[in-house]
Formats: C-alpha cells, sequence, structure tokens
C-alpha cells in the first residue's frame, strides 16, 4: 500500500468523520427552526416562497399527504424534464446544435434524473446540449435530491414522536440552507482546482499528427458540485469522473468523495439529535463504517494484487489497472468507488466492467444494501429498516413485544417494513430475470459467461438502488433497457419510500412505553454485532443465489484460469 493510497483514505474517512458532527448539528438547528448564521441572508427568501405556495414553517402533513406531494411533485418535474428534452433542438444554449431526444431516451433520462438514479443511456457530451445539461439535468441534480431528503426528515420526525412536518418547507428548506450553500463552495473549489465552467462552444484543435480533435466543455465544475453533494452521479461527460475534465487530480477526487458523503453522513447523526439518541447514531454510523471499511478492503486489495492469469505468467506486482484512470491511482480509485457505492451516488471514476469479480461483488453490495450511509435521509430510512427488522426478530427469540425508541413494534409496522425490504430483491430479480429469458433483454448484452449476467443484473440493480452507476458492456440505450430500467427506477424510488413514511407515522400515533430491564439497549457493542450479522445474513440469503452465478462463478473460473470469448 502506497503512501498516497494511504493518505487519500485518511484524507476521505477523517474530513468525514471531522464535519458530521458540525454538519448533522447544523442541519438539526435548521429543521427545528433555530437561529443559524444564514438566517438574515435567506429567512425573506424562504418567508417569500412559503407565502407564495400558502404554507407556514411550523405546518403539517399526515404520512398519505407528505407522500403524495412527494410522489406528485416529482411527477411534474418528470414530465417537464421530458418534454424539454424532446424539443431540444429548439432551445437555446446549444452551440453544438443537438437534435431533440428521442422518445425512449427522454423517458429514460427524465425518469432517472426525477428518482435521483441519473442512469446515464446516453453521452452527455454528444447528445446534450447546454440548456438540456443545467436547465434541465442539473436542475432536478438539487429537487429531486432534496425531495428524497425531505421525506427522510419526516420519517426521522415520526419515529422520534414528532410531528412529520410539511414536504414543501422541508424541500425548501434543505435547497436553501444546505444544497445551495455547498454547492456554491465546492463548485468555487472545483473551478479553482482546474475543473472549467463555461458556457462557450466545444474546442477544436489541431493535433501535432495533423488532425483535428474536438474538446467538449461546458459548466462542468457546477454540475460536479452537485452531482455529488446530491448523490445524483450522473456525469456531464460519458466517462464521468474518469475525465479529467470533471475530475483532473488526486484534491478533486478527495474533494468529489466527501461531497458524496457530507449530507448523508450527517442525517445519521441529526436522526441522533431529533430522538434524543446519540448514542444509538454512533451505533448505527458504526454499523455503515463497517460495511463501508469492507467494501474498500474488497475493491483494492484484489486490484492491487492483479490479476491471477497474468499473475501465472511470472508479471507479479503489477495491479489490475484495467479501466483505471491511472492518475489517480489504485488507492484514490478504491476510495472514490466505495464512496460513489456507499452513498448511492453512481458517479464512477473507473470502469466497473473492468473490476476483478471480487470488487466487481463489492460495488453490488453497496447497491444490495443500500444503507451504507446511502443517499440523504433514503440512505438512514433503510437503516433503520434494517434495525425494526433485527429487534423484531430478537424479539422472537427472547419471547418479549420489541420496542424501538420507546414504541412498540407490533404487526403493523413489521408488516409495512417487510414490505419495503423485500420490494427491492424484487425488482432486482424479476428484472434480471425477465431480461434473460426474452430475446430483447439479451440483445444488449455483448460479453459472454458470468460476466454477462452480471452486466444485466447491475443494470437492475443500480436502477432499483436509484444509483445511476453501470457496469458497461450492456446495450443500455435499447429500447428493452430505456423501458424496463426506466420503470424499475420508478418504482424504487416511490414505493418503499412511502411505504417506511407509514412506518414513521405508525410509530407516532403509538404511545410511549417506559424503558424496564427487560427492554433491548440499542447503543450497545453487542447490537452493533447483532445487527450488522442481520444485515448481512438477510441480504446474504436474498442475493447469494444469483451472486454465486455471477461474480462467484467468475471468481472461481477465473483462478481456474478459464476465460470467455
Amino acid at each position: 500500500m502506497t503512501v498516497s493510497t494511504i493518505v487519500s483514505w485518511a484524507v476521505v474517512i477523517g474530513g468525514l468523520l471531522l464535519l458530521l458532527k458540525p454538519m448533522g448539528t447544523y442541519m438539526y438547528k435548521v429543521f427545528t427552526f433555530q437561529p443559524t448564521l444564514l438566517d438574515r441572508p435567506l429567512k425573506p427568501l424562504e418567508n417569500l416562497i412559503f407565502r407564495i405556495i400558502h404554507v407556514t414553517r411550523d405546518s403539517d402533513m399526515t404520512a398519505w399527504e407528505y407522500g403524495v406531494s412527494f410522489v406528485l411533485t416529482n411527477m411534474v418535474w418528470a414530465l417537464m424534464a421530458y418534454t424539454l428534452l424532446r424539443v431540444q433542438g429548439a432551445l437555446p444554449f446549444n452551440p453544438e446544435h443537438f437534435s431533440n431526444v428521442n422518445a425512449g431516451l427522454a423517458f429514460n433520462t427524465s425518469a432517472s434524473f426525477t428518482t435521483n438514479t441519473n442512469w446515464q443511456a446516453y453521452s452527455g457530451e454528444n447528445t446534450m446540449s447546454y440548456f438540456s445539461q443545467f436547465a434541465v439535468l442539473e436542475f432536478l441534480q438539487f429537487v429531486t435530491p432534496a425531495s428524497g431528503g425531505a421525506v427522510g426528515l419526516a420519517f426521522i420526525r415520526g419515529v422520534s414522536g414528532r410531528k412529520l412536518g410539511n414536504f414543501f418547507v422541508d424541500l425548501t428548506l434543505l435547497l436553501t440552507r444546505v444544497l445551495l450553500p455547498l454547492a456554491l463552495i465546492f463548485g468555487v473549489a472545483f473551478v479553482a482546482a482546474g475543473v472549467p465552467d463555461t458556457l462557450a462552444p466545444y474546442l477544436h484543435l489541431h493535433t501535432l499528427a495533423g488532425q483535428t480533435q474536438i474538446v467538449p466543455r461546458g459548466p462542468i465544475a457546477g454540475w460536479e458540485a452537485i452531482e455529488h453533494l446530491g448523490q445524483n452521479g450522473g456525469g456531464f461527460t460519458n466517462a464521468n469522473s474518469a475525465n479529467p475534465l470533471e475530475n483532473p487530480s488526486a484534491m478533486t477526487n478527495v474533494l468529489q468523495s466527501i461531497a458524496m458523503g457530507l449530507v448523508p453522513v450527517a442525517f445519521f447523526y441529526m436522526f441522533g439529535l431529533f430522538s434524543g439518541k446519540k448514542r444509538l447514531a454512533w451505533t448505527l454510523i458504526a454499523v455503515a463504517g463497517t460495511l463501508f471499511l469492507a467494501m474498500l478492503a474488497m475493491i483494492y486489495f484484489p486490484e492491487a494484487a492483479g490479476n491471477p492469469i497474468i499473475n501465472a505468467l511470472g508479471l507479479h506486482g503489477h495491479g489490475n489497472y484495467v479501466g483505471t484512470e491511472l492518475q489517480q491511482g489504485m488507492g484514490g480509485t478504491s476510495i472514490f468507488e466505495t464512496s460513489t457505492m456507499s452513498f448511492t451516488t453512481g458517479s464512477v471514476a473507473s470502469a466497473h466492467d473492468s473490476f476483478l469479480p471480487i470488487p466487481g461483488l463489492a460495488v453490488f453490495l453497496g447497491m444490495f444494501l443500500n444503507m451504507v450511509f446511502g443517499g440523504k435521509g433514503v440512505g438512514l430510512m433503510n437503516m433503520l429498516m434494517f434495525v425494526i427488522l433485527t429487534i423484531f426478530l430478537m424479539g422472537l427469540m427472547v419471547g418479549r413485544t420489541p420496542e424501538f425508541l420507546g414504541k412498540k413494534i407490533e404487526a403493523k409496522e413489521v408488516s409495512l417494513t417487510a414490505i419495503a425490504f423485500l420490494l427491492h430483491p424484487l425488482l432486482i430479480l424479476a428484472g434480471s430475470a425477465l431480461a434473460v429469458s426474452t430475446s430483447a433483454g439479451m440483445a444488449g448484452v455483448f460479453n459472454a459467461g458470468p460476466q454477462g449476467l452480471s452486466e444485466i443484473l447491475y443494470g437492475f440493480t443500480s436502477g432499483a438502488a436509484n444509483n445511476g452507476s453501470a457496469f458497461g458492456g450492456l446495450g443500455a440505450s435499447l429500447p428493452f433497457y430505456e423501458v424496463a430500467i426506466g420503470i424499475t427506477m420508478i418504482i424504487g424510488r416511490y414505493a418503499s419510500v412511502v411505504v417506511m413514511l407509514l412506518v414513521g407515522e405508525s410509530l407516532l400515533q403509538k404511545k410511549a412505553v417506559p424503558e424496564t430491564s427487560g427492554t433491548m439497549r440499542t447503543d450497545t457493542p453487542l447490537f452493533w454485532g447483532i445487527l450488522l450479522g442481520s444485515v448481512v445474513v438477510l441480504n446474504a440469503l436474498t442475493f447469494f443465489p444469483i451472486m454465486a452465478l455471477g461474480p462467484l462463478a467468475e471468481h472461481y473460473l477465473l483462478v481456474a484460469h478459464h476465460l470467455f470469448s
């Protein structure tokens, strides 16, 4: 392990640990309407917005009203995005004269960016005008993560015994007090680090070989800031953060990794403040952090050890650099890819399709679990889903009615939580089964053997987890995948979130019961171990069979020096 690897890991992990408490405390003050430094410049603007939409800061909604507001608002954004993409050629800021986006791709892209998935079945620099990039897609990269964070806030309030709040108030404050200020800070930092930000046309350069090369550019720095702060992941260019225009140095690589985790990790600490259970929050952070480090090790060490077939030829000491941006090195690439899968961002700095099987399995794990901090608010909801399931299972073992935060976990909460848990693998496995059983699905598979199955599985996993990254090697722009993954993204985003909102409201309506000597403590090392074990076992039972046919089968075949043409 090199010094640069150790330094990059230490800066990212240390930076998140140092920032999570002040960021979480600041967000807690914002959403409990306590004074902050940004009150003077922003409060008049917020009050104007609230007057226009006829709400007050302390207004409240039921879970049904909150969920309907969330879904309908997102549907309006999706329709707006679809319409603007379909007439792109007639809109301004199109110096490369790109034509209208076709219907299938416009549906897939609008569904993708509205669900905060940002799956891209297109090459940004060859398909989207500047207007589509900054006025349509970048707009969605602000509002859709804020809407998901708002639902997470409502859930936190519900399980903490507080009123759920108002969706439109939470949405506004997440934009004005969290995402916009942070995007401004990171955007300026990226410009200073060499990321371009301009509306000038593409550069046409004459090379030493006498050829003409087109160098795309655009408002990239601003895009990068909200792409990573909002766990959006969709790149301005097709290569994403493997493109030096988006990620030109080790500094930007570290900044982007920190930006991905800053708000999601802070949500965990903010939950501790809302619930009055800071030790529980640290326990949940420890569980997610353990899984983060496990994924980091699974990516780095096999890639650093290299391909066993090449090693058998006597070329030891060479890592698997295929598909890796060399300037970031193995250490920088591994911390970036672990971050993007843990925080469900979907931005990539290397080609996942070129990973060895075990690192490939690691990136799957981030999306299967969907709670290694995850996206802002939503990742915490998924973590608490596992907490409720774990407490229920432990209650069955000792013959007691399980309790969480002083509320009894009964049939309604367990049923709703089970639905939310099972929906995720259902979307992944059903979509993959449909793809491998139809000619339309198999038409997009360009690799033989387990890798081909992994590429299909990855596409539906990325859509269901609202991650948006791609394994590569899959014809994602084919009509079958544009529609199928588009539908997967929509259901994966809205169904489970609304179900967990109902869980939060159900717990809110219950009377608190006092703790007794028989109450299971959820803020101890013992519960850390039980919760971690439950997460691993539940996901292994769900996904191990399909993994045995994909990355695990490929690993054992690779060790046996078996290749597929």
